[in-house]
């Protein structure tokens, strides 16, 4: 599958994207999932071939559907959505392969602290006017700063899985 993405600006469709989170927590016995409400971003793809862009996603928008536990999350013992109440991946390369794959590197901020990310994305949908990027990768929490472990009740690994809808932005 070759695909070709036109160069331009291009914007987050926020109704047709998902950022979630799947964390083994109690021993790793139980698995916590949620979604964040509140994405967005865009990006550019220029004349040369080369991609830049940010993902942004509102920390506060956290949604397990256990209203304590999002409050936690909120918390200085997590995401602290008072002093960062926003998450970004900044693209600062994209690499499209013969086989519907983008290898993507970038920087993801979590906390006010930046780590390099690189993540293999599959490109389910592309045409003129949008693009679709589906992507599943790991994150240490703690490589954050998000250190809160009672009773060892919570490992370091985090599952990310971003389903990404971009469209043409108007000229």
């Amino acid at each position: 599958m070759t695909v070709a993405v036109e160069t331009g600006l291009w914007q987050l469709d926020a109704g047709a994207s998902t950022v979630a989170v799947k964390h083994k927590s109690v021993w790793g016995l139980v698995t916590v999932k949620g979604v964040f409400a509140t994405v967005g971003g865009g990006g550019e793809v220029a004349a040369d071939g080369t991609v830049t862009g940010t993902v942004t996603v509102d920390a506060a928008s956290i949604d397990t559907k256990n209203a304590k536990r999002d409050n936690h999350l909120r918390s200085a013992d997590f995401f602290d959505t008072d002093k960062h109440p926003e998450i970004t991946f900044t693209v600062r390369s994209a690499e499209l392969g013969s086989d519907g794959t983008a290898e993507v590197s970038g920087q993801l901020t979590v906390l006010g602290v930046g780590r390099p990310q690189s993540v293999t994305a599959r490109v389910s949908r592309a045409d003129g006017d949008a693009v679709t990027l589906d992507a599943t990768f790991t994150v240490d929490r703690t490589q954050f700063g998000m250190t809160t472990n009672q009773l060892g009740m919570m490992g370091g690994l985090t599952t990310i899985t971003a389903g990404l809808r971009f469209t043409r932005a108007a000229a």
